[in-house]
């Protein structure tokens, strides 16, 4: 629990915001789309077979992250003069009611000097990082290292086809004819992705988002483990996490829990914290990063990036809290992101002190929000991972 009389503390706002209670019934499942980053990937081999072989492609074949082998029509693939391929793949993003439907994902390859590698680079309609806390360079192109990758690995099979692949380099540079007035629907510009759309996905699929369905699933998941737990002699631990990330880190920081423990709660930790008293749980575990923890820590309990933003003035008020400098807690204050933040401490040699606050703030919220809003008490545990979800950095 946080000690109120800690320098820089505030009782943050329990209420949670209200969700619609009136939605549209889809008469069917919702269908799955594309990220940018797959089709991203899809335009550049399409291209660079085209280059290699001197044919455009109508249809080109790629690699998920997961291994599965996907193919994706090409709108248009053409060699406009030697030396050089363009490919255009279009995003179609399912269900998703996602901006970038239908955006015209551009890859142009041409051929370096020898031996200069892939270089990788944004055109037109990508962002530019204008601020840190991102996990990218600064002044590099907005595509994401999940993206980066796929395109990588796509361009290296396409160029398998050359005999000479090895001593050749290549140029690929990814675009977005229409990317900078999507990205005016986005929250690029706040975080400093300047000029165009962020080329983003960590599965090469997009999962329409339906709130409702999530909600339910959720609250069912809590109401499983609640059903499956009784009359044991222990009682059961609900380990929230926040995706599928820290649901890996959560399961190997707690491996005698069963598989029913674990619920991807993504933003809807409030409605699970009601569910769990409603039904007697009242051991929790929540696992996440550090902005999600941020938003939790204020007492935002719907954390979709839509219905609120990170305020990383509380991540200042800790600073002060735990021995840092004024300086330090007006930077981080400021910071761009909580992943900036994060970094700020950890440059500063009190990422698990800070951290650690932070995990007890979150805890002091989940047990209050469950006493005042839900009317039980529940004994919270916090668990801050890392950008991986695979490594502690701080606990309650």
């Amino acid at each position: 629990m946080s000690d109120p009389s800690a320098p820089g503390h505030r009782e943050p706002d329990l209420r949670e915001p209200d969700l619609p209670r009136t939605m549209k019934v889809r008469p069917k499942a919702l269908r799955p789309g594309w990220t940018t980053g797959a089709c991203a990937a899809a335009a550049a081999k399409a291209a660079t077979v085209a280059l290699v072989t001197g044919e455009p492609q109508t249809w080109t074949e790629i690699a998920l992250p997961s291994g599965r082998r996907v193919t994706f029509a090409t709108e248009r693939c053409e060699l406009p003069r030697p030396g050089r391929a363009e490919a255009v793949v279009v995003k179609d993003a399912g269900d998703d009611p996602d901006v970038t439907h239908g955006a015209h994902l551009t890859a142009t390859v041409s051929w370096l000097a020898p031996g200069t590698g892939l270089r990788l680079d944004g055109g037109v309609g990508v962002g530019v990082v204008t601020k840190p806390g991102l996990g990218l360079e600064v002044g590099g192109p907005a595509i994401n290292p999940v993206p980066r990758g796929m395109i990588e690995a796509s361009v290296a099979e396409a160029l398998a086809l050359a005999p000479d692949a090895g001593a050749r380099g290549l140029s690929v540079v990814i675009s977005v004819p229409e990317g900078e007035v999507m990205a005016r629907k986005t929250t690029n510009a706040r975080l400093g992705i300047l000029g165009g759309i962020s080329i983003l996905g960590t599965t090469g699929i997009v999962r329409p988002f339906s709130t409702a369905a999530w909600r339910a699933s959720v609250e069912q998941a809590v109401s499983v483990l609640a059903a499956q737990a009784a009359g044991a002699s222990q009682d059961p631990v609900l380990v929230l996490c926040t995706g599928g990330r820290t649901e890996k880190g959560a399961m190997a920081l707690y491996p005698e829990l069963p598989e029913v423990s674990f619920v991807e709660v993504g933003d809807f930790t409030g409605a699970a914290l009601r569910r769990c008293v409603e039904h007697g749980v009242r051991r929790v575990a929540f696992v996440g990063m550090a902005g999600k923890l941020t938003k939790l820590g204020a007492g935002v309990l719907m954390t979709h990036y839509t219905r609120s933003k990170v305020d990383c003035s509380l991540l200042g008020d800790i600073t002060l809290a735990v021995g840092g400098s004024a300086d330090l807690a007006a930077e981080v204050g400021a910071a761009n992101t909580a992943r900036h933040g994060y970094e700020l401490w950890d440059a500063a040699g009190l990422l698990d002190v800070a951290g650690s606050e932070l995990c007890r703030r979150v805890a002091s919220v989940l047990e209050r929000f469950a006493l005042a809003e839900c009317g039980g008490a529940i004994s919270a545990e916090v668990v801050m991972v890392d950008f991986s979800g695979k490594e502690v950095v701080a606990r309650s």
